[in-house]
This record gives structure tokens, C-alpha cells and sequence, in this order.
């Protein structure tokens, strides 16, 4: 269990494959202590316990309500099926547990506002397991686009996150079921690349989403790739464009063009390496005599960081709900607002699918 004895007490609902990723985070985070795990079955809970590495301290419970009616549970990370979210993270809320919910966060916005209803009625802190947003790359990265002077206007975003699915994971893998994950690509990677847009854009909404003809099913009628461009008011000039696949190779590229500069992030979702990221950042170039080349190069800028981005999602989670039980301030509203946009972005991207890929408006 962690030394510190103010360290919020997570418990982890389900246990899917990234759960093993987040209770190594919750044990790398210093303000955060893994306190007990659930699952439907007992034997499944013993077995992530076992694989996982868990102390023995760990609680372990075989069902989830056992786990959210622990009063020594202070937080709950819940990396359930879409599906599931609306019902087990309104009764987390109730139960006065703040939530740290895998993404996406709900099948349409109107669960979501149902979910975030619960928290605020509550007092209890909402955020999504949108990891990158929290690696400290991300904040230079915005520093940088956010010079008028280096980067100017943004122009145009591009944003992809695509994964090679096997056979057996489009066969059988819950993120391509109706009945579990109905938003297939869509909601899985899909939210990273609208997720990316929004905040290159300081969550500025779009007004227009179009869905671009690619889209391809499985015999289910859920996604598995699928591109679209999104467009903001007349008056603001910037083009993104997203694709999301499960049919190709693994890919996590964000680039943008403003007036004065460009940027190149290869791996924006998870890094190449947990202790540095790098992107390549370019400000001014233009082309040499006769075209034969450019008087620039890309520079790479390297960012640090001390923490793996999930640890420092989990960190910045519990710092929110230690400030809501020790200071008695509210949760803060920046997560569940983003979160909140990313949804109905994604849910614009879905309308514009079914009606057969039509503009849709926001």
C-alpha cells in the first residue's frame, strides 16, 4: 500500500486489459493508493491481482457493488464496456466516489449529461482517461502553437490514430460489439483524434462535421475506420481532417500548419518512450533559390517527464479530489467540459455515418 497516508484509495471496476496499465499508474502516483479491484467474478479479480503484481493489502471483491459500497474506497477507475458506463458511474456518484472513466465516456451525450449530473450533484470529480492530455509534451506543444509570432494562425489539423486489428480481434474483441461497444473505432481511437482537434483549438466547437465516404462496418454495422473533416465558423479559417482505423497499421500523428510555422507529433497518444517525447516544430521556413531545397529543417524539441503520462493523470485526479475532501472546494469543471465537447464532436461524427455521410451542424 502507498506510504502516504492522505493518498486517495482508488478501486478499479472491470478488469480489462488497460487496467493493468492504470494500477501500475495509481501505484506510481504519490498522492494515490490502490485500495481494492473488482470484477464479476472472483476468480477473475485473483487472477488480474496475481498478474498484475498486486500486494496482497489489495481488496480484492467479486462483484462491483461490493466495491463501491466500501466507505475506505475514496475514487474509481471504471474501464468498463461503453455500455455499462451510464448505470455503474451514476451509482459510483451516488455513492460519493469521484471518477476516473475510460474513454469514451458514453455511448451519446445524453448519457454523458446523465453521468456528469450525477458527479456534480454529488460533489464528486469527473475526468476521462484521456492520458496524453496530461504529459507535460502536451503543454509544451500548446506554448508553441499558441505563438503568434513562431506558429501563427492555425490553418489546418490533422489528426489519425489507426491499429491493425487481427482476426481475432475483429472477430471477437468487445470494442467491436453492438451489444458492448456499439461506437467501435469511432469511440475507441476515434476520441483521441476528435480529443486532439478540440484542443488544438482550445475546445473552440466546430460548427460543421462531415463524415467522409471511407466508412467501413463489420457485418454488425459497427465501425471500423472511418475519416471526416470538421470545419468552424465562416470567419475562422482552420480545416481538420481525422481518420481512425482498425484496419491499418498503428499510427498516432498529430500535425498542424499555422500562417508562420508547423508542428509534427508522431506519437501523440502514447510515446515512444515513457521518461521523454519529442515532436518536431518548424517556424518560418521557406524555400531556397530555384526551389532546390528549404533554408530550414525541422528542430525536434525533447520534453522530460518524471512520471508516465497515466501516473500523471492519476496524480492530477487525486489532486483534484484530496483539494474537494481536505479544502472543501469543488470539483473542477475543465475535465468533465472537455470531455463534454469531445462527445458531442464524436457524436456529430456518428450522425453524419448514419445519414450516409451528410454534413451535421452544431
Amino acid at each position: 500500500m502507498a506510504e502516504n497516508p492522505a493518498a486517495i484509495r482508488f478501486g478499479i471496476t472491470g478488469c480489462a486489459d488497460i487496467a493493468r496499465k492504470v494500477a501500475r499508474a495509481i501505484k506510481l502516483a504519490p498522492n494515490a493508493t490502490l485500495y481494492a479491484i473488482a470484477s464479476r467474478s472472483i476468480d477473475k479479480a485473483k487472477k488480474f491481482a496475481a498478474d498484475s503484481g498486486l500486494s496482497g493489502a489489495v481488496k480484492i471483491y467479486g462483484s462491483y457493488d461490493q466495491l463501491l459500497d466500501d466507505p475506505c474506497v475514496d475514487a474509481v477507475y471504471m474501464p468498463l464496456p461503453t455500455s455499462l458506463h451510464l448505470h455503474w458511474s451514476v451509482l459510483a456518484a451516488r455513492k460519493k466516489k469521484h471518477l476516473l472513466l475510460e474513454k469514451p465516456t458514453a455511448l451519446d451525450v445524453g448519457e454523458l449529461d446523465r453521468i456528469l449530473e450525477a458527479c456534480e450533484s454529488n460533489g464528486v470529480q469527473f475526468m476521462d482517461g484521456s492520458m496524453w492530455l496530461h504529459h507535460p509534451r502536451t503543454a509544451k506543444l500548446k506554448d508553441l502553437v499558441s505563438d503568434p509570432k513562431l506558429f501563427g494562425q492555425i490553418d489546418i489539423i490533422r489528426s489519425t490514430s489507426t491499429m491493425p486489428g487481427t482476426q481475432d480481434f475483429l472477430e471477437s474483441n468487445i470494442r467491436v460489439n453492438p451489444n458492448l461497444d456499439a461506437l467501435g473505432a469511432l469511440g475507441d481511437i476515434g476520441w483521441y483524434c476528435i480529443g486532439a482537434i478540440l484542443w488544438a483549438k482550445d475546445y473552440k466547437l466546430p460548427t460543421v462535421v462531415n463524415a467522409l465516404p471511407d466508412v467501413l462496418k463489420n457485418s454488425a454495422g459497427v465501425i471500423l475506420s472511418c475519416s471526416a473533416s470538421i470545419h468552424w465558423e465562416p470567419a475562422d479559417k482552420t480545416v481538420a481532417t481525422i481518420h481512425f482505423s482498425f484496419l491499418s497499421h498503428s499510427s498516432m500523428d498529430l500535425a498542424m500548419t499555422g500562417s508562420n510555422g508547423s508542428m509534427h507529433c508522431n506519437d501523440y497518444i502514447i510515446p515512444y518512450q515513457e521518461n521523454s517525447a519529442s515532436f518536431d516544430f518548424t517556424s518560418g521556413a521557406t524555400f531556397v533559390e530555384l526551389h532546390s531545397g528549404w533554408d530550414a529543417k525541422p528542430g525536434e524539441v525533447t520534453v522530460i517527464s518524471e512520471l508516465p503520462q497515466e501516473a500523471l493523470m492519476v496524480q492530477e485526479f487525486a489532486r483534484n479530489a484530496e483539494d474537494i475532501r481536505k479544502f472543501g472546494k469543488r470539483p473542477d469543471s475543465k475535465w468533465p467540459e472537455i470531455s463534454r465537447k469531445t462527445q458531442l464532436v464524436l457524436d456529430a461524427v456518428k450522425k453524419s455515418i448514419d445519414l450516409g455521410c451528410k454534413p451535421v451542424k452544431l
